[in-house]
């Protein structure tokens, strides 16, 4: 029996003022009081738009309309139900010793070409083999690194706990899963992701486990196929997907499509938050698929560019992020690449990650690793990848800056104009793009900064050590610092610019 779907939400809507809305009573006032757990599953289905999560004994209440509070995320390592999931995948397809024999040999085989294809910016191709080999190898980083991006929207109260997102080349679920644990368990997310490799196989697994209030649909289409601003308001989610599965349809877990629009959808786009992650650099055209991205994004929302921390990839992600974001343009950068100058936009190569702690070595990499055959003078870890190492942006429809801080020409030197102040000393404004880059111990601390309107590299060079510039060294990345009496020097050795500090300099933390 169908289900009056005006009525109930007329219905809904009525009783999440008074309390909690029950299946069971709901039947009671549809036309034809259709069986409950047919109105249950319309509930599910309606929750979202509704604003109603449901909770553990089946009832709906109203979504908690604060936004997220950061969950003080830094993981260790990759949770043990995810390590499970991989295993059994693993399992299922090669058996209890996976890792030894032909099966191993394949893994590792696939893992060391997709390495090289990478290196050299070739196309990878993925298979269920390849597609096992990269979950195994990249979801954990991937895991990890989503939810420090993360904060700095949650931080800002810029989170909302009614969430949709669009994950644009979702892989096999390294941001998904991310997400999904950093969110708090009174969430309610509609979870959309365009995947049309056999990753998309590896990704229906990993999902199976979120929570009720975790709807996910899985897209299995190329992104230049689909119309996204329509993924949500064409009525059926599923079937504005498409799909390359075996009856044409979509894969969703938890619940079923939404068969409706919704009371209040975005004019301007259904989504809150849409994510490109590590995936830039397997468009045919990144730039294009971005600015779709960015006009299915609701005016609030906000647009997560994650790239690897390797030069190719990260450079080639801020080079998407400066062509979709133009200084007279309507899309900001909200972080971390800020322009400090007004109508200015940086044209250095860009490259910059961040860095965070390492997570643990995951069981399935350590069987893997332990059972490859290597020359007597190989070190160990081939297979393991568990450093936290990423590129990142955050753009804004609204406008919205992290920092909303100006240098002032009055006051601070413009990094645009360094060649005509070297060997000068100047102040300046600036953001932290990177830890310390010094290679050995002996070598002077090196930080890459940036203000917005640089032309070429520039690296604040730590000469001498004091409680003056204490903050240089302890600012987190992203970091606007206010640096006085620095000295600029040329490097020809690396084509950019060195601003040296020594003891007298002024390091300040204006905001982190």
């Amino acid at each position: 029996m169908s289900v009056d779907r005006e009525a109930l939400r007329d219905t809904a809507k009525y009783l999440r003022n008074v309390r909690p809305v029950d299946p069971d009573e709901v039947y009671e006032y549809l036309p034809g009081q259709p069986h409950q757990a047919v109105v249950r599953t319309a509930l599910r289905e309606e929750a979202f738009d509704l604003g109603l999560r449901e909770r553990d004994d089946g009832s709906f209440v109203p979504v908690d309309e604060e936004p997220v509070d950061p969950p003080g995320w830094s993981p260790s390592a990759f949770p043990d139900e995810h390590v499970e999931t991989v295993e059994d995948l693993l399992f299922d397809r090669h058996g209890l010793d996976w890792h030894d024999g032909d099966s191993g040999d394949a893994l590792r085989e696939t893992i060391d070409r997709m390495k090289e294809d990478y290196y050299r910016g070739r196309r990878v191709e993925y298979d269920a083999d390849a597609a096992l080999a990269y979950a195994l190898y990249h979801l954990p980083d991937f895991y990890a690194a989503v939810g420090y991006v993360l904060d700095r929207l949650a931080d800002r109260g810029l989170l909302p706990r009614r969430l949709r997102v669009l994950d644009v080349g979702a892989g096999t679920g390294g941001p998904a899963l991310g997400l999904h644990d950093y969110l708090p368990e009174d969430a309610v997310v509609d979870y959309h992701a365009v995947e049309p490799s056999a990753n998309a196989d590896v990704l229906a697994d990993v999902l199976a486990d979120t929570r009720r209030n975790f709807r996910t649909t899985i897209h299995r289409e190329r992104v230049e196929d689909i119309d996204l601003t329509g993924l949500v308001d064409s009525g059926d989610a599923g079937d504005a997907g498409g799909g390359d599965d075996s009856d044409g349809s979509d894969d969703t877990t938890g619940t079923d499509d939404a068969d409706v629009t919704g009371d209040d959808p975005a004019a301007d786009g259904p989504f809150d938050l849409v994510l490109f992650g590590n995936v830039l650099s397997e468009l045919d055209d990144p730039e294009a698929t971005v600015e779709r991205g960015l006009d299915a994004l609701a005016a609030d929302g906000s647009c997560l560019l994650l790239a690897p921390a390797d030069l190719d990839t990260s450079t080639g992600m801020r080079r998407v992020e400066r062509a979709v974001a133009p200084p007279d343009g309507d899309v900001s950068v909200y972080a971390p690449d800020l322009r400090l100058w007004p109508g200015d936009a940086p044209s250095d190569r860009g490259w910059s990650f961040e860095e965070r702690s390492a997570l643990a070595v995951p069981s399935f990499q350590r069987s893997l690793d332990d059972a490859a055959t290597r020359a007597y003078d190989e070190e160990p870890g081939t297979y393991v990848n568990t450093d936290v190492k990423f590129s990142w942006a955050i753009l804004r429809p609204d406008g919205e800056r992290r920092h909303p801080v100006a240098a002032s020409a009055e006051r601070h030197h413009r990094m645009a104009e360094s060649e005509a102040h070297v060997t000068d000393r100047v102040n300046l404004l600036c953001v932290k793009l990177s830890a310390d880059l010094a290679d050995g111990d002996d070598a002077n601390p090196l930080f890459k900064v940036g203000d917005g309107s640089e032309e070429l590299e520039h690296y604040l060079v730590l000469t001498g050590e004091s409680v003056l510039n204490r903050d240089l060294r302890e600012a987190p990345y992203g970091a606007v610092l206010s640096v006085e009496n620095v000295l600029v020097l040329w490097n020809d050795d690396e084509g950019a610019y060195n601003l040296v500090c020594e003891q007298e300099t002024v390091v300040d933390l204006v905001a982190a």
